[in-house]
């Protein structure tokens, strides 16, 4: 008789042993974007930004904002007033902080602005071509050519002064604010709808979208449920560089005495004026623009991160 053979053991399986799910497309979207350091880092500047911006109303009213003290001016920073005073004697922290509502406020705007009309512009080209992408990407590149800052400073020049004041939750806003909304947005609209045009004619050949083409899926459909949910990423970085550009954009006309118009404070129109005291006040442009740096950097910086972690055909995890 032969012997018989021991049981074999099996090897225990633990829950470290299973296979891990796998990761939805933002799961996967966000490693990526961790493992950009500058870009969560820059992600944090932007969101102390915000907080002081907007947090910072809760210390400081805008009467303060705007009241002027002529026996305090020029007074270097100090612990009354940490970031000094103006030619008038007003605070500047305070105008720093209603300032970046302001600038903000005028960046997130016409970024919107402009990301609606690059999107409508790029996907009717880009879906339908033919005489409708001629004319368009004709138009699109007609504007293109046009400096845009040359652009800006004519239109800010022209529409300056003819809009009124208008009033929103209680705080007064010179009609300017929309002006230069409106001028931001319709001047930089161009690049992404190219953007959004090459997306649209890469996508509507594939075989899903030939699919709900041959079922009778209204174009309307097509181009918004399932063309342009899968050109998301490149909108999102595009938007989100805009958004430094915007605020640049701001600073460069307010700086010209063309833009936002007093009393209403914006970190570039604080600007005006400063070049008059850069060595003997410079608390003055030092507060201001390097709040304009640290904003237009850290939003480049999450931009880059996003453009990383957003690309399809990156396969790091």
């Amino acid at each position: 008789m032969s012997a018989v053979e021991p049981p074999v053991s099996l090897p225990k399986i633990g829950p470290d042993d299973l296979e891990a799910p796998p990761l939805s497309p933002g799961q996967m979207a966000w490693r990526r974007f961790r493992r950009h350091k500058m870009a969560m880092v820059s992600a944090v500047i932007v969101i102390l930004l915000f907080l002081y911006s907007f947090a910072g109303m809760l210390a400081y009213s805008e009467a303060q904002a705007n009241a002027t003290e002529t026996g305090m001016r020029l007074q270097g920073p100090s612990r009354e007033h940490l970031f000094g005073t103006d030619t008038v004697g007003r605070d500047i922290m305070a105008r720093t902080i209603y300032g970046g509502q302001i600038s903000l406020f005028i960046a997130l705007t016409a970024v919107t602005l402009e990301t609606v009309i690059g999107i409508l512009v790029g996907a009717t080209a880009g879906y339908y071509g033919g005489k409708i992408d001629s004319i368009l990407m004709r138009f699109t590149e007609a504007v293109l050519i046009i400096p845009q800052l040359f652009l800006l400073i004519v239109m800010a020049k022209f529409f300056g002064g003819q809009v009124p004041d208008i009033h929103i939750f209680g705080r007064t806003f010179s009609g300017s604010v929309i002006t230069i909304i409106l001028i931001i947005g319709l001047t930089s609209w161009m690049y992404l709808a190219r953007i959004v045009r090459a997306e649209f004619l890469s996508l509507k050949e594939n075989e899903f979208i030939l699919a709900a083409k041959a079922v009778g899926t209204p174009h309307r459909e097509i181009i918004f449920k399932h063309i342009l949910p899968n050109s998301i990423a490149p909108i999102v970085v595009s938007a989100t560089l805009g958004v430094a550009n915007a605020i640049l954009a701001e600073a460069y006309i307010s700086f010209l005495g063309l833009g936002v118009q007093p009393p209403t404070a914006t970190w570039g129109n604080m600007l005006d004026g400063s070049y008059n005291y850069i060595e003997t006040a410079p608390w003055l442009w030092i507060f201001p623009g390097l709040l304009i740096l640290l904003t237009v950097l850290s939003i480049n910086f999450v931009g880059d991160g996003l453009r990383d972690a957003l690309d399809p055909r990156s396969r790091a995890i």
